[in-house]
């Protein structure tokens, strides 16, 4: 019964029920011993004034004992064995998380190195065949970008499956590369389908000429079949797309992509096939109706983890002097932001950097208020989807429990280098690191969809405002 409610309120209804209880059986002996002994009922009323508030007292008080010392430990407790079993995280308990719950602390810690043990030498095992593969990809991009071609890799649903180092420029010309993007964002839709056309009916390799999206330059590509339906690969010329060869690029590829069907609503998609833009801004001040951003810096993470080379992290000149409070703070000066690009062209930047997918920040109603803010001027709408790591954060730990970024890294075992924090890549690689360590764990408390979990958040307005509009 009540399995739906919380474990703090539930306790409560117990208390108060109990509570309630007293009151009435004082209130029924009160009345059965007016009736018998027939004297005036007042010297009854006032004891049982009394009574009922001292039953109440007491019950408050003990509630709030229990409610300190027992649930929110349970609750504290709950929340670092899901972390240690979902997120990998490695932390501890410290002597006051669960001080009141006698040996059950110590057991759980127990249960959780034993875990841990059981499954090192599977983990290293796992590490070792990744630092292989790792290996044999730096060998072939090095190979890769030794021949003049930028090649992407296309599902059947023309999405954006794998592209190299060249295809990177190529792609970037026209607009922020990324995985999971379609195809036609990049390469005009007409004149690719026309050729995707011709690959199916020959089954053989088609050459052709392929405008941009805007139709501002042309590129000579070849289209070759994958074979089995599965996609098909472009392959441009990068020498006539005048673009150099980037050996410091790695390949940028997730191959679980090319079965993936076309996009569902976000709120029906689950947590683990999302993309998510993960963000954060440096500013002049605290007030986003009249100060400026000078730095922004957002990752991409697809699948659960993150893309390394799909990041944004730029300066931004505000147009106006940065008080000396603010560049204590993330140590930028007007010196850093002279000649760096105006907010306008990195809004425009980062919106289509966006397409597509969440939109996930650390208290995202502040940063997105500059974004809201500066939209109107150049004219895109910033209506994605918004998850907010503050509000995730209360739905796995407890509202009770601390929120902020450092907390929540704590709690999760992600250090943040010094050098990096108050930056705005490194609070957003943070803030990344922390949504692929609350993905699992939202998973396994039946949260699989980004609906499940906003229906979730919005249970916490009090700590902060959800920004997705209801359904």
């Amino acid at each position: 019964m009540f399995t739906h409610l919380g474990l703090r309120l539930r306790i409560f209804l117990m208390f108060a029920g109990f509570a309630a209880f007293l009151v009435g059986v004082v209130s029924v002996a009160l009345y059965l011993g007016w009736r018998q002994s027939y004297a005036a009922p007042d010297g009854y009323i006032t004891s049982g004034i009394f009574a009922g508030f001292g039953i109440l007292g007491s019950s408050a008080a003990m509630w709030l004992l229990f409610d300190e010392n027992v649930a929110k430990p349970i609750l504290r407790l709950s929340a670092h064995l899901r972390t240690r079993a979902h997120s990998g995280a490695k932390v501890e308990l410290t002597g006051d998380d669960a001080k009141y719950l006698g040996d059950l602390a110590p057991a759980a810690q127990a249960i959780s190195h034993e875990l841990t043990n059981s499954t090192f030498s599977k983990a290293e095992a796992v590490a070792d065949a990744t630092a292989r593969l790792a290996a044999e990809r730096d060998h072939l991009t090095a190979l890769l970008t030794e021949i003049p071609v930028a090649m992407i890799l296309v599902n059947p649903s023309h999405q954006i499956v794998l592209y190299d180092g060249q295809a990177a420029e190529v792609l970037n010309q026209i607009a922020p590369p990324r995985m999971g993007a379609s195809i036609t964002e990049f390469l005009d839709e007409k004149a690719l389908l026309n050729a995707h056309c011709k690959l199916v009916k020959t089954g053989q390799e088609v050459q052709c000429t392929l405008p941009d999206a805007h139709r501002q330059q042309e590129y000579e590509a070849k289209l070759r079949p994958l074979g089995n339906g599965s996609g098909y690969m472009i392959a441009i010329d990068s020498a006539k797309a005048l673009i150099s060869p980037n050996a410091s690029r790695p390949l940028t590829y997730d191959f679980a992509l090319m079965n993936r069907p076309v996009d569902h609503a976000h709120a029906d998609m689950a947590l683990s096939d999302l993309s998510y833009v993960v963000f954060d801004t440096e500013t002049t001040g605290l007030l986003p109706h009249k100060d400026d951003v000078v730095q922004l810096g957002a990752m991409r993470v697809l699948r659960g983890r993150i893309v390394e080379s799909e990041m944004i992290d730029t300066l931004v000149d505000p147009k106006r002097p940065i008080p000396p409070a603010s560049t204590k703070v993330h140590g930028i000066s007007d010196n850093m932001v002279r000649g760096a690009p105006d907010f306008d062209v990195v809004t425009r930047k980062f919106h289509s950097f966006c397409k597509g997918s969440v939109i996930v920040a650390h208290n995202a109603p502040f940063d997105m208020a500059f974004l809201h803010r500066q939209s109107k001027q150049v004219g895109v709408n910033f209506d994605h989807p918004i998850l907010d790591t503050v509000l995730v954060s209360a739905v796995l730990f407890g509202a009770s429990a601390k929120h902020t970024l450092d907390a929540i890294c704590d709690r999760l075992g992600i250090t943040i280098p010094e050098k990096l924090r108050h930056t705005a890549l490194g609070d957003a690689r943070a803030t990344a690191e922390v949504l692929c360590a609350m993905i699992p764990m939202l998973e396994a408390q039946g949260m699989h969809t980004f609906g499940d979990v906003i229906r979730e958040t919005r249970k916490h307005g009090r700590l902060l405002q959800d920004l997705n509009t209801p359904a």
